[in-house]
């Protein structure tokens, strides 16, 4: 098998948290742009809270373009650039949001058009850098250091996030607007610089890694353009399956982000500081979850404790019963014990989507060659889709089922219970992906290669 980046020998911790880092620069601007922007939008200028809502969906929208970027690193025949790039435009993007928001104080329509420019940048570039991170990470990293490799990575980027919120908060008071661009324009050309120095040379030497022509002759596994690569990889029953599996779970795990705190409010009369604290209980739970899967399922375990897959499939699963169980406290009352509930529910999906990343990284290459980025862009794209729809489709629902029915118990409820079932249509959807693979292994689909092991 021709690989697009030979590898001499895969990458150990050191390695593992040099990328880490990438994600972690990622994470250090993103917050700037969906949090900081978010709140002098609607608290500084007192614009409506929709309008910094509308320009998030549309950093989520324009990486339905994900593949695409994918496919162009794979034409290119190296990683390194894409992600290099595509953290400069993100902070370049980001500096341009917080001038884009200046403006909005003076010329709103100026201002607007600054800033949706500026967000689909954002979308642009994380979508560029994050997705042939990913895949450089799953083609250098040993099949049992991946659950691990995943777990850093998500961590690490969260680090980012509450650091860069901790620190940079703490400078932009008292706020002015030269502050807001400062402190953007430090922490982007500060996470600019972090990433070069972090990525470079991890993928090997120029020369090592030639590049596919899109025009030059080409033998039967190489690129022929995007449409022709995107169907190849479409073709494929598995992964097809795998980014359908991304998506309804993805959807379920972030419909439930901007009902938790309401639920807590108004079904169990909780104050705003109450549910802040249940909120962090959920996120410590996703903590302890994605440590376990990063300990058990990599080489501490022996192997022992499961294959991604099945881990996918008990995180679901184990999601959809305590979702289920959120359903019905409605109708039990204070006695329920909502904290334990919650944090549960955070140590599946926790569980469930370190297993969904480690998934992706082991199955990257399991298909036609030289379609790792378009497969992975396509897997991005569902995973962006799904949280872009997932926050609006929870609140809708709760919003529509409370119109008709005239209860917020019953709207939390019925909510809750669609939740529930969309984890169980997930993990339905993880045990088909093996079975997808069988069918490929028997060479009863002739568009994708054979011997793919199951997931």
């Amino acid at each position: 098998m021709n690989e697009i980046n030979p590898i001499t020998r895969p990458l150990g911790w050191l390695g593992i948290v040099r990328m880490g880092l990438v994600q972690m620069s990622l994470g250090a601007i993103i917050v700037l742009t969906t949090s900081t922007l978010n709140r002098v939008m609607v608290v500084e200028l007192g614009l409506l809270a929709s309008l910094p809502g509308v320009l998030v969906g549309l950093h989520y929208a324009i990486q339905v373009l994900r593949p695409r970027w994918g496919y162009g690193s794979d034409v290119g025949g190296r990683r390194t650039p894409w992600i290099i790039g595509g953290m400069f435009v993100l902070g370049a993007a980001a500096v341009m949001a917080a001038a884009a928001t200046m403006v909005l104080e003076t010329s709103y329509l100026l201002g607007m058009t600054l800033s949706v420019i500026a967000f689909l940048l954002i979308g642009c570039g994380v979508g560029a850098s994050g997705t042939s991170l990913l895949v450089l990470l799953a083609v250098r990293v040993d099949q049992r250091r991946r659950p691990a490799a995943a777990t850093i990575v998500w961590l690490m980027m969260i680090a980012g996030m509450a650091v860069t919120a901790t620190v940079a908060g703490g400078f932009l008071d008292p706020f002015s607007w030269g502050r807001l661009i400062a402190v953007t324009s430090i922490v982007s050309a500060g996470a600019f610089v972090l990433t070069t120095v972090a990525i470079w040379g991890i993928e090997g030497a120029a020369e090592d890694t030639p590049a596919i022509s899109e025009t030059a002759p080409q033998d039967d596994d190489a690129p022929a353009g995007f449409i022709a690569a995107f169907l190849d990889v479409w073709r494929e029953p598995r992964s097809r399956q795998f980014a359908l599996f991304v998506f309804v779970s993805m959807l379920a795990y972030s419909a439930q982000d901007l009902i938790l705190e309401p639920f807590g409010g108004e079904i169990f009369g909780m104050t705003p500081g109450e549910t802040t604290k249940l909120s962090g209980t959920q996120h410590g739970g996703v903590f302890l979850g994605m440590v376990l899967v990063a300990i058990l399922g990599t080489g501490f375990g022996r192997g022992r404790f499961g294959s991604m897959r099945a881990w996918a499939v008990g995180g679901c699963l184990a999601s959809a019963v305590m979702l289920a169980s959120l359903a019905f406290a409605t109708k039990i009352g204070p006695s329920f014990p909502l904290q334990a509930a919650v944090f549960l529910l955070g140590v599946a999906n926790g569980a469930f989507a370190v297993a969904a990343i480690g998934s992706m990284m082991g199955m990257v290459r399991q298909g036609k060659e030289k379609r790792e980025g378009t497969r992975m862009g396509l897997w991005g794209a569902a995973q962006a889709i799904a949280f872009g729809v997932g926050g609006l489709a929870g609140t809708v629902a709760l919003d529509t089922v409370r119109h008709f029915s005239g209860s917020s118990a019953t709207a939390f409820t019925s909510v809750f219970a669609m939740e529930a079932i969309l984890f169980l249509v997930s993990a339905y959807l993880a045990v088909g992906i093996s079975n997808a693979g069988r069918t490929e292994a028997l060479g009863l689909d002739n568009n994708v290669g054979s011997n793919m092991p199951a997931l």
